[in-house]
């Protein structure tokens, strides 16, 4: 015969098999770093590799807002198809990932995303370099179509090609680069409205807004980065790793962002010129600004420029900066280690501070044509991934909270430092 306390026993122990279960396959994402080791790159799962065309007719046909992973080889050109319609714009974007680590690079390497039409015109180009920091990591780039009565060309339905091309230097290593590909849409919008960006903006960085620094730690890449509130934050990285933080930016308000490292407990010689760097992309994945600090051993800090407020007519600005800043949603900021800093001062991890303001009123958005694109869908936090998992179990989050809280602990500190199991390596791994 069962009894009530048989099967209340039962189902403890169920719950607290599945607890168990589940902590072992949040905890599964791969080894925490070792010294010097950066995190890799991760991609989101069901991401589709792909191999671009060494031609227009051998492009590989990609579909709207669909992760691609591919690779490029030095000086290499590839090509891929898009389907675009006469209703939206539309963006391409490529992150280029750089490697192995250790590899030597120089301040020209670079990539470059063009959108082309079946004519072969430019509809747009932008080449994105390695720049000062000569050292593996992300770069990306992005290129637009945009539908306007005044243009004459990328205009027609039909198929469109995004070229990615590769510029490097001789003497750098020249092993295989990944990509992480995609492209997104967005409506035109319903009726006339202004055709010139709004200017008068205020320029004047504010004071840093006070309170007491939260703990955060980066994502590896766009699709798992940690969102941020304003305020000031603080998170530790390693010397050759770049962590990526996304802020959600309404129409009508305005960034400002900085970033430091902190002092060493005890006094070294040395001097990295480039050893912080700090680039903002916007939700499309295009540049928008960079900036980077040199560090001798003493707290150092890097700040953007002033960036104007998140406005649809801020597309028209000649000031690529200020055009960038043209949709809202996720805005991501990625920050960057040199290597040269744990070769000079230690490669233990070192203290990174953040700190971000959002002045300006939330205003009204376009009017489009058709749907409003979401690009505020930059990644979720190793809790939000959690509890998505929890729903599709039909686990009651407090039984959970009660029988693993222990588990919940040690699963968010094994995430915040490892890679992702699909995380960039050698080709040959994919």
């Amino acid at each position: 015969m069962r009894t009530r306390h048989s099967r209340s026993r039962r189902a403890a122990l169920r719950i607290g098999a599945t607890v168990a279960a589940l902590g072992a396959l949040l905890a599964a994402p791969g080894p925490a770093h070792g010294a010097g080791q950066p995190s890799s790159y991760r991609f989101p799962e069901g991401v589709q590799d792909v191999s671009g065309g060494a031609n227009s007719t051998d492009g590989p046909v990609l579909k709207a807002d669909t992760a691609y992973r591919s690779v490029i080889k030095p000086g290499g050109k590839l090509y891929f198809q898009l389907i675009l319609d006469g209703e939206n714009d539309a963006y391409a974007s490529a992150v280029a990932l750089p490697g192995p680590t250790g590899a030597k690079l120089a301040y020209g390497d670079s990539i470059k995303v063009s959108l082309q039409d079946a004519d072969g015109e430019d509809c747009d180009s932008q080449r994105r370099s390695i720049g000062s920091a000569q050292y593996p990591h992300p770069i990306a780039a992005y290129a637009y179509r945009a539908l306007r009565k005044n243009l004459s060309v990328c205009q027609k339905t039909g198929t469109y090609y995004m070229v990615v091309e590769r510029e490097s230097d001789p003497a750098s290593t020249p092993s295989d680069w990944g990509l992480d590909l995609r492209y997104t849409t967005e409506p035109t919008r319903s009726g006339a409205g202004a055709s010139t960006a709004p200017s008068g903006w205020s320029s004047a960085s504010p004071a840093p807004e006070a309170g007491t620094p939260r703990r955060a730690h980066g994502g590896t890449g766009f699709h798992d980065a940690t969102e941020l509130s304003p305020g000031q934050w603080k998170d530790t990285i390693r010397p050759g790793e770049t962590l990526f933080y996304r802020v959600p930016l309404d129409w009508g308000r305005q960034l400002f962002a900085g970033g430091g490292l902190g002092s060493l407990p005890s006094a070294k010689d040395g001097y990295i010129g480039t050893a912080l760097s700090l680039a903002l992309y916007n939700p499309a994945w295009g540049f928008v600004s960079g900036a980077s600090a040199p560090y001798d051993g003493k707290q150092k800090e890097a700040a953007l420029d002033p960036l104007a407020p998140v406005a649809y007519e801020n597309r028209y600005s000649t000031t690529d900066e200020t055009s960038a800043m043209r949709v809202s949603g996720s805005y991501y900021l990625a920050v960057s280690l040199s290597p040269e800093v744990g070769q000079t001062f230690g490669n233990a991890p070192y203290d990174l501070a953040l700190r971000l303001t959002v002045r300006g009123r939330a205003t009204a958005g376009p009017a489009y044509a058709g749907h409003a694109p979401d690009f505020g869908a930059g990644g979720s936090s190793a809790g939000d991934s959690s509890m998505k998992l929890l729903a599709a179990l039909g686990i009651g989050t407090g039984t959970v909270l009660v029988a693993g809280l222990a588990v919940w602990t040690l699963v968010a500190r094994r995430r915040a430092a490892a890679p992702g199991p699909q995380g960039f390596g050698p080709p040959s791994a994919w």
